[in-house]
């Protein structure tokens, strides 16, 4: 007879201890659940899940389905949430650190841009160092709503009239330094 070593499958973390491993997700377990962060949100009618059943989802381990949802990416982080909580918990922090989640995991909403507008973010500031507003702007129109961008074309023009946006991107020094952090904040475990 031989001595087979079978290995137990790799314990999975909880959703609740991956959401506390993001800096600004620590405080999810403190929650009393009130509901003084749902009260308090100007834009809570729009989210799939209150701030309050975020949290609770969290707890509950809905990770696919919160993740898939459009709750977090619609937090405007005015922090009301976060002054009103008589905890002292960032809620606000807390929908930041599933957007990390839900952004490493390609579990995100077609009903929010935000996914997409973070990327061109990025993108924008890697490439010059800096936001090239004009660039970020129409690369965002071209991958969500190109029609969009027709009513924001007054806006566009008056901004490009008044040379508060300018035509081509401006580009730093150093930016070859900064693909480096960026690529250094990546290989540490930042999202992609």
């Amino acid at each position: 007879m031989t001595n087979t070593i079978v290995k137990a499958p790799a314990a999975e973390v909880s959703f609740i201890d991956e959401v506390c491993s993001i800096p600004g997700g620590e405080a999810i377990r403190s929650c009393i659940q009130c509901g003084m962060c749902t009260g308090s949100c100007p834009t809570a009618s729009r989210w799939d899940y209150t701030p309050r059943q975020v949290i609770a989802m969290v707890r509950g381990e809905l990770r696919d389905e919160l993740l898939s949802s459009n709750s977090m990416w619609f937090c405007a982080s005015c922090y009301t949430c976060t002054v009103r909580c008589p905890r002292d918990i960032k809620p606000t922090d807390i929908m930041h650190a599933l957007e990390i989640i839900a952004i490493r995991d390609g579990l995100s909403t077609k009903r929010s841009r935000t996914p997409v507008m973070y990327k061109c973010f990025v993108d924008s500031a890697k490439g010059n160092g800096r936001v090239y507003e004009l660039g970020m702007m129409l690369k965002l129109f071209l991958q969500t709503n190109p029609f969009a961008a027709l009513k924001m074309a007054p806006v566009g023009l008056s901004l490009l009239l008044h040379k508060r946006m300018p035509l081509r991107p401006s580009r730093i020094k150093g930016r070859g330094e900064l693909k480096a952090i960026l690529d250094k904040a990546r290989a540490l475990g930042g999202a992609k």
